[in-house]
C-alpha cells in the first residue's frame, strides 16, 4: 500500500483529499504546516509527498528545498493560479509536478497514479527507459564513460560520486544518455518522463536541464555531457 504525505494548511483540503486517496486504497498522512511535515517526511519517508507552497512555519519552497537535501521522494506541488513564476522555481529545485487550485479529485488522483508509475523501478520492457544489452535482454543498469545509473535502485553517480536526482530528473537523463550524440527533442524528453495524461509545456523540460546540470557541476564543475541544440532539442555528448 503506497504511502503519500499531504502538507497543506486548509483542513478542508486535508480532509477531502485524504478520503479520496484513501478510498483509492493509498495509506495517508497528514500534515498541516511545513515544519511539522518536514519532521514526518524525514523521519518516516512516504512514496509520494504532496505539498500546498503557501504555508505557516515552512511554507513549501522552503520544505521542498530542505527535503531534497535529505531525500529524492517524489512531489507534487499544489499552487494558485497567479503563482507561475513559484511553479517554475519548484521545477529547478525538484518538484516532479503541479496541480493548481482548484481542482478536482480525480485530476489529482490521476496525477497521484503518474509520478508513482514513474517511480517504479525497474521499467517495464519495451518501455521508453529501459536498457538494453548487446544480447537484447533488459537490465537495470547503464554506464556511459563516468555516468552510471542504476534503474533498479534509481541511484546515479558520476565519477563515482553519488548525483541524487528526482523520477523526472532520472527518467530525462537516462532518456538522453541511452543514445549518446542522438537529439532528443523536447516532446521526445516529455515521452519518456512523463505519463501521456500529464502535459507539461517546454519551459517544464528546460528546468529540468538546468536542475540537472547544477547537480553534476556540483560534484564536477567541468561536467559539460548535456549539450543544448537551440530549437531542436537536447543530447548526450559522445564520449
Amino acid at each position: 500500500m503506497p504511502k503519500i504525505a499531504l502538507v497543506d494548511d486548509d483542513r478542508n483540503i486535508l480532509t477531502s483529499v485524504s478520503m479520496t486517496l484513501e478510498a483509492e486504497g493509498y495509506q495517508v498522512a497528514t500534515f498541516t504546516d511545513g515544519a511539522s511535515g518536514l519532521d514526518g517526511l524525514t523521519s518516516e519517508r512516504p512514496d509520494l509527498a504532496i505539498l500546498d507552497i503557501k504555508m505557516p512555519r515552512m511554507d513549501g519552497m522552503e520544505l521542498l528545498r530542505r527535503l531534497r537535501q535529505k531525500s529524492d521522494v517524489p512531489v507534487i506541488f499544489l499552487t494558485s493560479k497567479d503563482e507561475e513564476i513559484d511553479e517554475l522555481f519548484g521545477l529547478k529545485m525538484g518538484a516532479d509536478d503541479f496541480i493548481t487550485k482548484p481542482f478536482s479529485q480525480r485530476l489529482l488522483v490521476e496525477r497521484v497514479k503518474a509520478v508513482l508509475r514513474r517511480a517504479a523501478a525497474p521499467k517495464e520492457p519495451g518501455s521508453a527507459a529501459t536498457v538494453n544489452g548487446e544480447d537484447g535482454i533488459p537490465k537495470t543498469s547503464l554506464e556511459r564513460g563516468s555516468l552510471v545509473m542504476d534503474q533498479e535502485r534509481h541511484t546515479c553517480t558520476w565519477k563515482g560520486q553519488r548525483v541524487t536526482l528526482t523520477v523526472t530528473e532520472f527518467l530525462i537523463l537516462l532518456a538522453l544518455a541511452q543514445r549518446p550524440g542522438v537529439v532528443k527533442s523536447r516532446n521526445a524528453l516529455m515521452d519518456a518522463a512523463y505519463d501521456d495524461q500529464v502535459y507539461v509545456d517546454d519551459r517544464t523540460i528546460d528546468s529540468h536541464i538546468k536542475r540537472l546540470r547544477k547537480k553534476f557541476k556540483s560534484v564536477d564543475d567541468s561536467f559539460d555531457m548535456i549539450e543544448t541544440l537551440y530549437g531542436v532539442g537536447y543530447r548526450f555528448k559522445e564520449q
